[in-house]
C-alpha cells in the first residue's frame, strides 16, 4: 500500500492530519515575527579608539597600524579598513563569510587588550562594535522645545529612555543632539596669576576633591554601618569650595580663581525637528522580534510618557518604521489575495469540482510551508512574502496535474476512488520528478554566499518549502478530497473543458503534426532565435540591487575641509528649507556635525566632523510615479548649491555598499595619492551619467602647529606635557569630576581657561604654562603656533594607505556600465611603482556575491539530470526535458527589454525559477509519451497524443503561474518586477515554443537511436 493509496483508503488518518497542519499553520501565521527587511549576521567587528589631540598622521602611525598589524594575525581575516582622522581611528574588520561574528568579537577584543600597553597613554577610550541589521532605528522621536533648558530637555530624554529601555523587543534606546549641562570650573587668568597657581593646580584639585571611592563599613552591637565618606560633589557650591594652596601659601577656593557654575558643554552635534530646537530619541530592536507586537508596545510607552511632557515640550514622531512595515506587507498582502484570485480564474476549465479540490491545496500548502519557516527560524518579511507569492502559482501545478488526470480516468469510466488512486499513481512519479527538479533550481539561491545570498535566501527556502509541501498534499490529500467529491459524468467533460479541448485539436493538434513532418526545420529554428535571444544581455545591461522606494531619504551636506561647525549647520538650514518647501515631504530631521541617527540597515551614521551634516527626510508615502520626480527635481536643486557638496541619497536594497561607484587608489605617500585621487575625480567627471564625485582629499586642511620648542622649553623649566595640558585646558577642556545631583543623575565637572577662539593663534600665545619652580610662563616663550597643511583624513585598506573616490549614477543609467566606463577612462591615467587602482562598489559586491556561486549550479545542475535519469532511466529523455531551458529564457530576455527592465540580481533568481518552472511542465509531456510507448503505440502517435492530452495541465499551470505573478509585475517595484516580467515572459515563449520542440526533440532523439515502433495496443485516444 502505497501513500496515495494508505491516504484515501485510511481517510478518517488523512483528514486529523489536515486539520491538525491547518491548525498549526494558522498558529505560526499568528506568532512568526514581522520585518520590512530579513535579519541577517554581518561578520564585522568595528573598533574604535579616542585619542584627543592627535592628528590624523600620530592617529595612523600609533594607533591604526599596531591594531592592524595584530589583527591581521587573526584566522579568516578577509580585509581590513581604517580610518585615521582628529582624535579618533576606527579599525573594521572583515571576516569571511559565515564566520561567527559574536566570537570574532571576543578574539578582536582581546587582540587589542593584548596590545594596550603599547598604544599611547592618552587614549581616553577603546570601544568595540558588531553591526547588526537591527541597529537601524525603528522609531526616530524628536523632544522639542524652544524655550526650554538643554538640562530640563535632557532630564525628559533620559526619562524617556529608561521607559523605552524596558519595554520587551527593544535592545537599546539612544539620546543625539544634546548640549548636554555641566558644571564649568571657567578659571579667571588674573586671578590665577595673582594666585601664582598654574591651571592645571585647578584641574587637579578639582579632581582631588571629587573622587568618590567607598569606605566600607563597620559593625557595632550587632548591626553592620555603611560608612559614607563623601567625596563625589552634590552641588554646585561643593566645587566652588574645594581648597586650593597658593603659590605663597595661602588657602584659597576654587571659587577664588574660577567662575563655578552650571553651563551647557560645547555642542559638536546641532539637532532639529522641521526647524525647531530638538533632542532625538532613536529606538533599535533586538533580534527576531515581530515588529508589530513591539510597535504596539512602544505606541503605548510613548502615549504614556506624552502626557507628562510640561507645556513647552513637545514630543513628536519624526520615523516610525512600522508605518513602511505595514505599507509594504499590506501591499504584498493586496498582490498575494489578487494572485490567488487569478489562479482560480485560470482553473475553470477544470470544472467545478475539481477547480475546488486545488483550491483547498492553496491554503494547505502555504500553511505547511509558513509553518516549516517558522521552525527555520525565518521572518515574514517582504522577502519571504515574496516568495510566497512566487510559490503561489507553483504549488498547484502538482495539485492541477493529479486532480485533471484522475479527472480524466473517471470520464474514461473508471469508479472516484479507483481512479483517484491509479491516477495519482500513473502520474505521481512525474509529479515527483517535477518537483525535485524544481526544488534543485533553486538550491544555488539557498546557497549563495555573501550578504546578497543572506538577504534574499528567504525567498528561495519560502519557495521551497511550499513547493515540497504541495507536492505531499497533492499526493495525498487531493486524492483523498477527489475520491470523495468527484462524480462519474459524462466523457465530454464539462463546456468550459469541451471548449478548450475543442481548441486544443482543431488549432494545436495540425501544427504539431506539420512540425513532426519537418523536425529540424522547427527545431533548429526555435532555437537559433532562442540563443539569438542571448545578443540581449549586454544591451540590458546588469545591476546587483535596485532602490528600496522608501518614504523617506537623506541628504548629506558636506562643508569644504576646515569648515566650522556654524558653517556647516548654515548650509543643513538651507537644505531643510528647501525641503519644507515640497508639499509631499511631511519631517525633515536636520543634523550638523554628525549624522542622523542610523535609520536603514545598510547605511552607516557618520562619526561626528563640523564639516558634516544630514538631513533626513520622510514623505507622505512613495508613489512610483510622482516620487522619482521629486527626488530627481531635489537632486538638481542641491546640484547648484554654492557653499557645500550636496547629495541626495535614496535607499537601497541588498548589503552595504560605499556608493555603487567606487576606485580605490593604494600607495605610500599622501601627497601621490592625492595628486592621483584628483586625476580620476577628472577622469571619472568625463563620463556622462557619472554625479557627485567624492575625493576625500580633496581638499587639504589647515591645522594650527604649536610649534613647542622643546629644548628651550626644558632650560625654561616647563616640562613639554604640562605645555600641551594647559592648551587642551583652553581648547577643549578637562573633565575633572563629576557632580551627583540629589536625583542621582550625574553631570560633568569641567575646568577651562579662558580662550579667544577668534584670535586663536594670538591667543595661544597668552596660555600661561607652569614651571617645576613654581613660576608660570605664556605660550609664546617656548612655542611659535603656525599654520600646516594636513590631510583631512588617512584612510587604510589591506594594511596599504588608500583613497577611495566614490560617485552615483544618474536615475536611469546602468551602473555597470558607468563602472566599466570609468575603468576605461583610467587606462590613460599613469601609475607610479608601488601604486595601484581597485575597484570597489557594486562591482566589487556583485563579483564577491557571484564568485562562490560555481559549485553551487554545478552541484545544483548534476542535481536536476539525477533527478532527470532517475525519473526516466535514460540520459536520451534528460536531454529532451533539459531542451526548453533556452526557450524560456528567450521570452524572459525579451520581458526585459520591452519592460524597460535590467539583469538584477533578482531577474537573475526569476530565470533560476523558470528554469524549474520549465522542465517541470515539460517532464509531464515526456513521461506521458515515454508511457503511451511502453504500452505498444507507435512513436508519432504516442508524441501526438500525449502532446494533445498533456497540453491542457501545462497550460494551466503555466497561467496559475502567470496570473500568480502578474501583481507584482504590474507593481512596478524595483525590487520584484524584474524578477516577475522574467518568469511571466519565459513561461508564455515556453509554453508556446516548448509544445511544439519538446515533440519534435523527443522524435528526432528517439528516430537516432531506436527508430520508430509500431503500434500494438491503440487505443488511446484525446479527449
Amino acid at each position: 500500500m502505497n501513500i496515495t493509496d494508505f491516504a484515501v483508503r485510511r481517510w478518517q488518518v488523512t483528514m486529523l492530519v489536515f486539520l491538525l497542519l491547518a491548525a498549526l499553520g494558522a498558529q505560526a501565521f499568528l506568532t512568526i515575527p514581522r520585518s520590512v527587511d530579513p535579519h541577517f549576521p554581518i561578520s564585522v567587528s568595528v573598533v574604535t579608539v579616542v585619542l584627543p589631540g592627535a592628528d590624523a598622521a600620530d592617529i595612523e602611525e600609533t594607533v591604526a597600524k599596531p591594531i592592524e598589524d595584530e589583527l591581521q594575525s587573526l584566522d579568516h581575516v578577509r580585509e581590513i579598513r581604517s580610518t585615521a582622522t582628529d582624535g579618533v581611528a576606527v579599525i573594521s574588520v572583515e571576516f569571511e563569510h559565515g564566520t561567527d561574528a559574536e566570537q570574532s568579537l571576543d578574539r578582536v577584543v582581546r587582540q587589542v587588550s593584548a596590545i594596550r600597553d603599547r598604544l599611547p597613554q592618552g587614549i581616553q577610550r577603546i570601544d568595540y562594535r558588531r553591526p547588526r541589521t537591527t541597529e537601524a532605528g525603528v522609531l526616530q522621536l524628536a523632544l522639542v522645545s524652544e524655550s526650554a533648558s538643554w538640562r530640563r530637555m535632557a532630564k525628559y530624554a533620559d526619562d524617556l529612555r529608561d521607559r523605552l529601555n524596558v519595554v520587551p523587543g527593544v535592545r537599546t534606546t539612544a539620546i543625539d543632539g544634546a548640549a548636554r549641562p555641566e558644571v564649568r570650573v571657567a578659571i579667571d587668568a588674573g586671578r590665577l596669576a595673582e594666585a601664582g597657581l598654574p591651571a592645571s593646580a585647578v584641574a587637579n584639585a578639582v579632581r582631588q576633591g571629587g573622587i568618590d571611592l567607598p569606605a566600607g563599613s563597620v559593625t557595632g552591637g550587632g548591626r553592620r554601618f555603611n560608612i559614607d565618606a563623601g567625596g563625589a560633589y552634590r552641588s554646585v557650591e561643593a566645587v566652588r569650595d574645594v581648597p586650593l594652596r597658593a603659590g605663597d601659601g595661602r588657602l584659597l577656593r576654587v571659587g577664588d580663581v574660577a567662575d563655578v557654575r552650571w553651563a551647557e558643554a560645547e555642542r559638536l552635534h546641532i539637532t532639529r525637528f522641521n526647524g525647531k530646537r530638538a533632542l532625538f530619541v532613536t529606538v533599535r530592536q533586538k533580534d527576531d522580534v515581530d515588529a508589530g507586537t513591539l510597535r504596539d508596545a512602544l505606541v503605548s510607552a510613548v502615549a504614556a510618557f506624552r502626557a507628562q511632557v510640561p507645556p513647552d515640550m513637545t514630543l513628536e514622531v519624526g520615523f516610525d518604521q512600522s508605518r513602511d512595515i505595514d505599507r509594504k506587507l499590506t501591499q504584498l498582502s493586496h498582490d498575494f489575495l489578487l494572485a490567488l484570485g487569478l489562479v482560480l480564474i485560470t482553473l475553470f476549465p477544470l470544472g467545478l469540482r475539481p477547480s475546488l479540490i486545488v483550491m483547498v491545496s492553496i491554503p494547505l500548502s502555504l500553511a505547511m510551508g509558513l509553518l516549516m519557516l517558522a521552525l527555520f527560524g525565518y521572518s515574514l518579511n517582504q522577502i519571504t512574502i515574496s516568495g510566497f507569492i512566487l510559490s503561489l502559482g507553483l504549488l498547484v501545478d502538482d495539485s492541477i496535474v493529479v486532480t485533471e488526470n484522475i479527472e480524466r480516468h473517471i470520464r474514461d469510466g473508471d469508479p472516484p476512488v479507483s481512479a483517484a488512486v491509479t491516477g495519482t499513481r500513473e502520474i505521481g512519479p512525474a509529479v515527483a520528478g517535477a518537483t525535485g527538479v524544481l526544488l534543485c533550481a533553486f538550491m544555488p539561491i539557498v546557497f549563495l554566499p555573501e550578504g546578497a545570498g543572506d538577504f534574499v535566501r528567504g525567498l528561495p527556502v519560502a519557495v521551497m518549502l511550499t513547493v515540497a509541501s504541495s507536492l505531499v498534499v497533492s499526493l495525498t490529500i487531493i486524492p483523498f478530497i477527489a475520491s470523495r467529491v468527484l462524480k462519474p459524468h459524462a466523457p465530454e467533460g464539462n463546456a468550459v473543458l469541451r471548449v478548450v479541448m475543442g481548441g486544443i485539436q482543431r488549432l494545436y493538434a495540425p501544427i504539431l503534426r506539420g512540425a513532426l513532418n519537418r523536425p529540424r526545420v522547427w527545431f533548429y529554428g526555435a532555437m537559433a532565435l532562442c540563443f539569438g535571444a542571448f545578443g540581449l544581455v549586454p544591451v540590458l545591461g546588469f545591476s546587483l540591487f535596485p532602490s528600496a522606494e522608501t518614504p523617506y531619504f537623506l541628504v548629506r551636506v558636506e562643508t569644504p575641509e576646515g569648515s566650522s561647525l556654524a558653517a556647516t549647520d548654515r548650509a543643513v538650514r538651507d537644505v531643510a528649507r528647501i525641503l519644507k518647501a515640497e508639499p509631499a515631504v511631511t519631517n525633515v530631521m536636520e543634523n550638523a556635525g554628525r549624522g542622523n541617527p542610523q535609520i536603514f540597515y545598510n547605511i552607516t551614521p557618520r562619526e561626528e566632523r563640523p564639516r558634516y551634516g544630514d538631513v533626513f527626510a520622510t514623505l507622505g508615502e512613495w508613489d512610483v510615479r510622482t516620487s522619482p520626480q521629486l527626488l530627481a527635481r531635489l537632486r538638481e536643486k542641491f546640484g547648484a548649491y554654492p557653499d557645500a557638496r550636496v547629495t541626495l541619497i535614496v535607499f537601497e536594497n541588498g548589503p552595504p555598499l560605499e556608493a555603487p561607484i567606487a576606485i580605490r587608489i593604494s600607495g605610500p605617500d599622501i601627497d601621490v595619492l592625492k595628486r592621483l585621487s584628483d586625476r580620476v575625480v577628472v577622469e571619472m567627471g568625463k563620463v556622462p551619467g557619472v554625479r557627485d564625485i567624492d575625493s576625500p582629499l580633496a581638499y587639504d586642511r589647515l591645522d594650527l602647529d604649536l610649534g613647542l620648542d622643546e629644548a628651550k622649553a626644558a632650560l625654561i623649566g616647563v616640562a613639554p606635557g604640562e605645555a600641551r595640558r594647559a592648551v587642551r585646558l583652553a581648547i577643549s577642556g578637562e573633565q575633572a569630576s563629576q557632580l551627583r545631583d540629589n536625583e542621582g543623575d550625574s553631570w560633568p565637572v569641567t575646568v577651562r581657561l579662558p580662550f579667544d577662539r577668534v584670535q586663536a593663534v594670538s591667543a595661544l600665545g597668552n596660555v600661561y604654562v607652569p614651571t617645576t619652580s613654581g613660576g608660570n610662563v605664556p605660550l609664546s616663550e617656548i612655542a611659535r603656533p603656525r599654520l600646516k597643511s594636513a590631510p583631512p583624513q588617512i584612510t587604510r585598506f589591506k594594511l596599504q594607505r588608500t583613497v577611495t573616490v566614490t560617485a552615483y549614477n544618474e536615475p536611469g543609467v546602468l551602473t555597470s556600465r558607468l563602472t566599466k566606463a570609468v575603468e576605461d577612462q583610467l587606462k590613460a591615467v599613469p601609475l607610479l611603482e608601488g601604486y595601484s587602482f581597485g575597484i570597489g562598489g557594486e562591482a566589487e559586491a556583485a563579483a564577491r556575491n557571484f564568485s562562490g556561486l560555481g559549485p553551487v549550479i554545478l552541484l545544483s545542475v548534476f542535481g536536476i539530470i539525477g533527478v532527470l535519469v532517475l525519473e526516466f532511466g535514460r540520459f536520451r529523455e534528460t536531454i529532451v526535458v533539459a531542451g526548453v531551458v533556452p526557450l524560456g529564457t528567450f521570452g524572459g530576455l525579451i520581458a526585459l527589454l520591452v519592460t524597460g527592465n535590467s539583469l538584477s540580481f533578482l531577474a537573475v533568481i526569476g530565470f533560476v525559477a523558470l528554469i524549474g518552472i520549465e522542465i517541470k511542465n515539460s517532464i509531464l509531456l515526456v513521461d506521458f509519451t515515454t508511457q503511451l510507448r511502453e504500452r505498444g503505440m507507435a512513436l508519432r502517435e504516442a508524441i501526438e497524443l500525449a502532446g494533445e492530452i498533456r497540453f491542457l495541465p501545462v497550460l494551466l499551470t503555466s497561467v496559475t503561474a502567470i496570473g500568480g505573478l502578474m501583481p507584482l509585475a504590474l507593481g512596478g517595484s524595483a525590487l520584484y518586477s524584474p524578477l516577475a516580467w522574467v518568469i511571466i515572459g519565459g513561461l508564455v515563449s515556453s509554453t508556446l515554443l516548448s509544445r511544439i520542440v519538446t515533440p519534435v526533440m523527443y522524435l528526432l532523439a528517439v528516430r537516432r537511436t531506436e527508430g520508430d515502433v509500431p503500434s500494438v495496443a491503440p487505443g488511446l485516444q484525446a479527449t
